[in-house]
């Protein structure tokens, strides 16, 4: 059943809770992704529940059952996932995927009380300028309320039949509006690529980089970029394809670093 937890900045937080009495790890979702229609992260979740570990999902801002309004910008982000940390019990592993690696960086680099990072394929690689320019050309879109225009920027280096299954479907105008969630995830990305770029990436928990075996092939290159850039880093290539992980080889790896991370 769902909880709710109240940030800092007073947005109310959607969540499950699977408690153990072992380490903590909150997931952290890329552009899009919320519980109802994420067949992959509610399920490793419960895994690592069944084998002790106490796991949160939530519901970023803007999606599904956590409703907001107005600027959903990367702090009122950030706030909502040190409020998911303190609900796993005051700190926690962050487990991004996509530009939710981004995010769990941002957090990192912020002070909050992360134990350590699994970055499942960050989509970082690309010249940070460019990465720049692209950020503010979503953000122009999201102040005009262009949400379809906003969402063809977002996915312009995706492959190109991603966004066009997405056209196809009756929900398109409302699926779109969906970006308004996204502000947060281009601010991130720009800035972990600057970050990367001028060696000022300010992590010093251990982070896993992760992988899929049939992936893009920037996302390894992206995954030893940052591996390259902070103190205690390791890339692991682990069972996956089209950016997503098998729930049960990822909830073992999961645990397995979770652990390692608590000592």
């Amino acid at each position: 059943m769902t909880d709710y937890a109240t940030t800092s900045q007073g947005d109310r937080v959607a969540y499950d809770l699977y408690r153990g009495s072992g380490p903590a790890l909150v997931f952290v979702a890329g552009a899009g992704p919320y519980r109802a229609v994420d067949p992959i992260t509610t399920p490793t979740a419960q895994l690592l529940g069944d084998a002790g570990l106490t796991a949160v999902v939530f519901d970023r801002l803007g999606r599904g059952e956590s409703l907001a309004d107005g600027r959903l910008d990367l702090d009122r982000e950030l706030a909502a996932v040190a409020t998911m940390i303190e609900v796993a019990g005051g700190s926690a592993v962050l487990c991004g995927h996509s530009s939710g690696c981004s995010i769990s960086l941002a957090a990192t680099a912020a002070g909050l009380p992360v134990d350590g990072l699994a970055l499942w394929e960050a989509p970082l690689g690309d010249p940070a300028d460019k990465t720049r320019t692209w950020a503010d050309a979503i953000l122009r879109h999201l102040d005009a309320e262009d949400y379809v225009g906003a969402t063809e920027k977002f996915m312009e280096d995706m492959p190109p039949e991603w966004l066009a299954g997405m056209k196809s479907a009756p929900d398109w105008p409302e699926s779109a509006r969906s970006s308004r969630s996204q502000r947060a995830d281009a601010q991130s990305l720009a800035w972990a690529q600057q970050a990367l770029e001028d060696g000022a990436l300010d992590v010093k928990v251990p982070v896993l980089t992760m992988y899929g075996t049939a992936t893009f092939p920037e996302m390894p290159v992206a995954a030893a970029s940052i591996v390259a850039a902070v103190e205690k880093g390791r890339e692991k290539e682990m069972p996956g394809a089209m950016h997503s992980w098998e729930p049960e080889p990822m909830a073992a790896e999961l645990a397995e670093f979770a652990r390692a991370c608590a000592g």
